[in-house]
């Protein structure tokens, strides 16, 4: 996880350093920081609410829409779901046994590089994934829309 204190850039997940930041902050500022954290938070509500109507948790559909979402393969890695969740090896390992459990993923060694283990979506992953994703849609769009920032001094 990033280090996201500003006093501190070389850990920030921007390349912008402090000294580009401005001194003081607007109320348009605040404004718009409020807008996106709303949007987003409004999204990860939805998501939760409805991986949780289909007995899944909103990590194990994450980490199912990851594997899926691998560029030119079919399977992730321990290390890329670690990344892309932003959890650490052993917190993955152990949604990773959950998942298994459930009968949506299997582990695979890789066979280039047997210390390599493949995460691979099962069938009923697949079907479960699917059906989930389909239910995002249309607060994806929604929230596609309101990333449109409002200028910063719109006054709405």
């Amino acid at each position: 996880m990033p280090n996201l204190d500003p006093r501190n850039p070389t850990n920030s997940p921007s390349s912008e350093s402090t000294s580009d930041l401005p001194a003081t902050l607007s109320r348009e500022d605040y404004r718009r920081l409020s807008h996106v954290r709303h949007q987003l938070r409004r999204f990860l509500r939805f998501s939760e609410d409805i991986c949780h109507a289909e007995g899944l948790t909103s990590l194990q559909y994450q980490l199912l829409l990851h594997v899926k979402a691998m560029r030119g393969k079919d399977w992730a890695s321990v290390s890329e779901l670690a990344e892309k969740l932003q959890a650490k090896h052993h917190g993955v390992v152990a949604l990773l046994d959950r998942c298994e459990k459930l009968g949506l993923i299997q582990r695979r060694i890789n066979q280039e590089d047997r210390r390599q283990v493949e995460i691979h979506l099962l069938p009923e992953g697949e079907k479960l994934l699917e059906r989930l994703a389909v239910l995002h849609q249309p607060e994806l769009r929604m929230l596609e829309n309101s990333f449109s920032l409002p200028p910063e001094n719109s006054g709405t």
